[in-house]
């Protein structure tokens, strides 16, 4: 138990670090400017959207003032000048960034601009994001993986042992409290959608929180992307009963369905904006929080040195608070974007009220106590 506490400590103390190093690498360059003559003052929108976007390179720390990061490949693609493919460091560090192939980083917003004035390019670098992206996917295909075959080899009757048995809990609980109740017989079809969307949402989030990990979940486009495959995928099976209630209500007056319809048109969009603005907004919203209490220790700090120290246990205070809060946060998130996904697709899949199925389920006998097998064409009313 001792060593389970103490590397739950160095986990803590290392992800709030990598929260802060941002902060006090800023403060250093505060006070280097102040050396030199130069506008002192820490500035804290300037560590947490430096943080919270994207970025061409994985910053580390910062050694002797100097940023130590580690360059992504750039791959950028214009008519005029071709494909082409280099390192990030080529354009130096900034403030100084210099032009590479015709290309550089602007400061301010972190992307890549062209030195001709109007250039139409695309940026497909490998980014920050898009290299969390694919080692959450690395790390989500080798955890399924070795329990899989842990299930190959001990088969499934074989009582679960180690991380297959966490695993099997939030399997089970995904299968009987989001899928059945959502999806009804038809849950099967969709149980690795919805499984795939929680763990890796679930790992994204998690990942974020460690020490110089991605905001990749509080990005826009990632979330837009997860909302619009849930979109896409409801959508395409939806069947005629859900497609004639859109288009046509029935037992509505004609009068009333030129209003209803194009209501319920509106709500089929709102519905992956929903997805999409909540996962973004929620994540988004626990890093800044984490950095703004962070930040205030060096905002404090130009005060005076006495403010800044004994901010510091406040600001240690809440910034433990918040992170325990948001490893809640990450899988509350994760759960309810799954759980949103089996609702609307549910209701895409949901059969009229004449329309028979065929379902096989199990039923009691209360007086002999036995449990039997039925296989019942039954009407859903």
């Amino acid at each position: 138990m001792g060593s389970r506490r103490l590397f739950s400590f160095l986990i803590l103390f290392f992800t709030l670090s990598g929260f802060g190093k941002a902060a006090f690498a800023a403060h250093e360059e505060g006070h280097d400017a102040h050396e030199t003559g130069k506008e002192a003052g820490f500035d804290a929108s300037k560590v947490i959207f430096g943080h919270i976007r994207d970025a061409h390179d994985w910053h580390l720390f910062d050694l002797d003032g100097h940023p130590v990061s580690i360059p992504l490949p750039v791959i950028i693609y214009s008519q005029s000048r071709g494909l082409s493919v280099f390192s990030s460091s080529k354009f130096g560090h900034a403030p100084h960034h210099e032009f590479h192939n015709g290309y550089t980083l602007d400061d301010a917003t972190g992307k890549i601009v062209s030195e001709t004035p109007g250039e139409a390019f695309h940026d497909l670098s490998m980014t920050k994001n898009v290299i969390s992206m694919l080692l959450s996917v690395i790390l989500l295909v080798w955890i399924m993986s070795r329990v899989a075959s842990k299930y190959k080899r001990n088969g499934v009757m074989t009582a679960p042992s180690g991380f297959q048995n966490a695993l099997e809990v939030i399997i089970v609980f995904m299968r009987d409290e989001v899928a059945k109740p959502s999806l009804g017989y038809k849950y099967m079809r969709f149980m690795p959608l919805l499984l795939t969307i929680f763990f890796f949402i679930w790992i994204n989030n998690l990942l974020g929180l460690l020490p110089g990990g991605a905001n990749f979940t509080g990005n826009i486009a990632v979330t837009g992307c997860l909302a619009l495959i849930s979109f896409l995928v409801m959508v395409f099976n939806g069947n005629k009963h859900f497609w004639g209630h859109l288009f046509n209500p029935p037992g509505v007056p004609f009068g009333i369905k030129l209003l209803l319809v194009p209501i319920e048109i509106i709500s089929l969009f709102i519905k992956p904006v929903a997805l999409m603005i909540r996962l973004f907004a929620n994540i988004l919203a626990g890093h800044i929080i984490i950095l703004s209490i962070i930040s205030m220790i060096f905002i404090f700090g130009t005060l005076s040195a006495v403010a800044g120290w004994g901010f510091v246990p406040v600001s240690l205070a809440f910034s433990i608070f918040m992170f325990f809060l948001e490893l809640l946060v990450g899988a509350i998130q994760a759960f309810i974007f799954a759980n949103l996904t089996a609702v609307f697709i549910g209701q895409a899949v949901e059969e009229g009220h004449s329309e028979h199925v065929h379902e096989e389920y199990h039923t009691h006998n209360a007086e002999t106590g036995q449990e039997y097998h039925v296989s019942k064409n039954e009407v859903i009313a």
